[in-house]
């Protein structure tokens, strides 16, 4: 085992080993690197499929899903391939009426606790998709390439369901856990065993690493985080088999619930630009890797610019018990392809790990 901060020298790890490693905290020959949202609008050969199919039709649709999750394993050599799909999918699977146009917009959302009856439905038919494209991106990519199966928090997918287009303050969750918290309670408890139980199916599908995603966390103070998102997670998290793939915990514009994220189990937490990785290291300590952080707009600058600010967080990095190179939050939509190809290749060229 190598002392933290620091890179092994001699054969180059496969994608896969390094990812594993990276994720645990064992010796790696590099950070390895993944963007979030890195299957987009930005990429003219996603525009080309996604002219022909909508959003959903994506995601429903294996050999499509499976498609535009490669496309930027092909065009830029990242070290892991998220599969495409949404965090909402299982909301439609329990009998949401969902639809995107173009955001997501819930037309029977759930208001009072006579609702929680309409959320009985089973995944497994919905995730049947998503588990498929999986199986072929695994077959294309092989053994040595990790896969990201991936599923919203219980409180963000709380968030969606109980409004038909999400508030900018996600204002009704928010006043349920005031008006009526025992409510609350009982819809987070069943979104977080849905929200297990899409991780479960997609980690049986083959998937290699799992993400969390809990956008809207951040609103919350850490008390409240605490008794509603935090508790939720800490269910999702126990409800995973022992010998789970790692998990990364992703919480938008929650520096201040830090503490809080690692001390839930997850192996990794990832961190958005609002806070510098040695800070995050410090106050995390050993307790979970750090994925993370450039400011996904600064993809916009010239490649020169890019591979400075990423070597920057390449060595900032060193102090985590183990580093995922990452953006602090998905690409925009706007965001030049060479931007992305700067990002990966500054560290994929060892330039970063190198100081």
């Amino acid at each position: 085992m190598v002392a933290q901060g620091e890179y092994t020298e001699g054969a180059p790890l496969t994608r896969r080993e390094r990812m594993l490693r990276a994720c645990r905290g064992g010796p790696v020959d590099r950070p390895p690197v993944w963007l979030m949202r890195q299957a987009g609008r930005y990429l003219p050969e996603y525009r080309a499929v996604r002219a022909r199919a909508s959003f959903l039709e994506l995601c429903d649709d294996p050999d499509l899903a499976a498609e535009v999750s490669l496309q930027p394993y092909r065009r830029f050599g990242v070290d892991a391939v998220i599969v495409f799909s949404d965090i909402l999918i299982p909301l439609a699977a329990l009998g949401l009426h969902l639809e995107f146009t173009p955001g997501p917009v819930i037309h029977d959302p759930i208001r009072a606790p006579g609702d929680l009856g309409r959320l009985e439905g089973d995944l497994t038919e919905a995730l049947a998709p998503t588990c498929d494209a999986i199986r072929r991106i695994r077959r294309e990519v092989g053994a040595d390439v990790p896969i990201i199966g991936f599923a919203g928090a219980p409180w963000t997918l709380a968030a969606y369901s109980t409004e038909e287009r999400l508030s900018r303050d996600i204002l009704a969750v928010r006043v349920l856990a005031h008006r009526d918290p025992a409510f609350l309670d009982a819809l987070l408890e069943r979104l977080a065993d849905v929200t297990a139980e899409a991780l479960r199916l997609q980690a049986e599908a083959g998937a290699d690493v799992l993400q969390i995603f809990d956008t809207w966390a951040g609103l919350l103070s850490p008390p409240a985080f605490q008794r509603l998102a935090g508790k939720a997670l800490a269910r999702v998290l126990e409800a995973l088999p022992s010998n789970r793939p790692p998990v990364i915990l992703f919480a938008r514009g929650a520096t201040h619930l830090l503490e809080d994220l690692a001390a839930l189990g997850p192996d990794v937490v990832s961190v958005d630009w609002r806070i510098d990785l040695a800070e995050a290291a410090a106050r995390v300590g050993s307790n979970v890797s750090l994925q993370g952080n450039l400011d996904p707009v600064a993809l916009h600058a010239d490649p020169d610019t890019v591979r400075r600010l990423v070597w920057r967080i390449v060595e900032a990095g060193r102090k985590a018990r183990g580093h995922i190179v990452n953006l602090g939050h998905g690409v925009y939509p706007t965001t030049p392809v060479e931007g992305v190809a700067a990002f990966v290749e500054a560290v994929q060229n060892g330039e970063g790990a190198s100081g």
